[in-house]
């Protein structure tokens, strides 16, 4: 891997760890702060809400002013998110705090694009390990986020959480710094005429099948994620002990970067993904089994290696949908659905939490998840077809 893939490695380790110290202590100060229990997770949700706005914008941004100025300016709203949420936490404002979020959704929705940007850097032939590099940045961000969330507490002002958002705000600056040694070749432009039209790109199996499993696998493991420190708090466990889980949570969700790379080289990106898809099952039964701290623990490192699987595979699979000039509006498309469903999840978690509590939100995610690995195989038989005829036509 070049130079620039490392770079954007280390670029999304900084996004990373910004969004795990997040997923630490939003739901908690939501509850410090938050009118109502059913409003508990609303900043998270706020922070998916903005994500989603941004989606189609940063793409179209990206196009027009090249990915590494995008990713500078979501940086800096990233930058203004943090800034707000502190000062949201010295004034007890949810409403601000919300607004806070919500720009550092924004900044995180350009950051998501990150993935594609290590593809278009990267040498011929190895676009899914680069996929894979950039994800391991996670796996710094799986020891910082949540132990920077507990060690940064109580440092400024004596205010619950104001020194997490301080420290964010250190890692924006210095993932701005190092964008500022990144090269990135021009995105093609979609010149009218040039490119199919949005609908006959969408419809293609293959782009239904990427974006199904990013949207079920990002869902589900954000509604689960999102909803276990509070479920964890119920239980009587500390938030350091909330934290651990977190911690090892992420480094299921990224550790697999190390070799996911490989398997898709080597089994396919379909198999990988109803496998993950299966291991997210399992991770239900763990949690439907029991409340003991090793439940927790166990289950959501599986819910994190099943989203490895399922995203990255999703990743790699999408970028074999379109072709280049067609990128942008293709790649908006996805990101919009995606971080769409991930917004939906994220409002739902703490209201299904405090209404219907943790059991039977784990059972409710039981069919989204079988649906899912059905129409996998349902539609993997539909894209062999459409493809093996697509084939030989340009071929000749």
């Amino acid at each position: 891997m070049n130079r620039d893939v490392w770079l954007l490695a280390l670029c999304q380790a900084l996004l990373n760890t910004g969004n795990v110290l997040l997923v630490s202590v939003n739901a908690l100060i939501g509850q410090q702060l938050a009118p109502s229990e059913a409003l508990i997770t609303l900043p998270v949700a706020f922070q998916f809400v903005g994500l989603m706005l941004a989606t189609i914008p940063a793409s179209l941004i990206m196009q027009r002013i090249g990915r590494r100025n995008g990713f500078l300016l979501g940086n800096c709203i990233g930058l203004a998110g943090a800034i707000t949420c502190l000062l949201a936490l010295q004034v007890a404002s949810f409403s601000l705090f919300c607004l806070g979020t919500s720009l550092l959704g924004v900044g995180i929705g350009f950051g998501m694009l990150y993935r594609f940007a290590a593809v278009e850097v990267c040498e011929k032939g190895y676009e899914s390990r680069a996929i894979s590099m950039v994800m391991l940045g996670g796996i710094i961000a799986a020891v910082l986020g949540p132990n920077l969330a507990v060690y940064s507490r109580s440092v400024l002002w004596e205010v619950d959480f104001s020194g997490a958002f301080a420290v964010l705000a250190g890692v924006y600056l210095l993932a701005l710094m190092l964008l500022m040694w990144i090269r990135i070749p021009p995105m093609p432009r979609d010149i009218q005429g040039s490119t199919r039209p949005l609908k006959i790109i969408m419809l293609q199996p293959r782009f239904l099948m990427a974006v199904l499993a990013g949207m079920v696998s990002f869902a589900v493991m954000n509604l689960l994620m999102t909803a276990t420190p509070l479920a964890m708090g119920r239980c009587g466990y500390s938030f350091s002990s909330a934290a651990n889980v977190i911690e090892w949570h992420v480094l299921g969700m990224y550790l697999p970067s190390f070799f996911t790379g490989h398997l898709i080289r080597r089994y396919g990106e379909v198999l990988l993904m109803k496998t993950g898809a299966v291991i997210m099952l399992i991770c239900i039964a763990i949690n439907l089994h029991g409340q003991t701290e090793w439940h927790f623990w166990t289950a959501l490192l599986l819910l994190g290696v099943g989203w490895n699987w399922m995203f990255i595979c999703a990743t790699s699979f999408l970028t074999k949908a379109y072709e280049p000039a067609e990128k942008a509006k293709a790649q908006a498309a996805n990101e919009f659905l995606v971080f769409g469903m991930v917004t939906c999840s994220a409002l739902a978690a703490g209201w299904l939490e405090a209404s219907v509590g943790w059991a039977t939100m784990n059972v409710l995610m039981i069919p989204v998840v079988a649906i899912t690995l059905v129409a996998l195989f349902m539609l993997e038989s539909v894209r062999r077809d459409a493809e093996a005829v697509v084939q030989p036509l340009k071929v000749s």
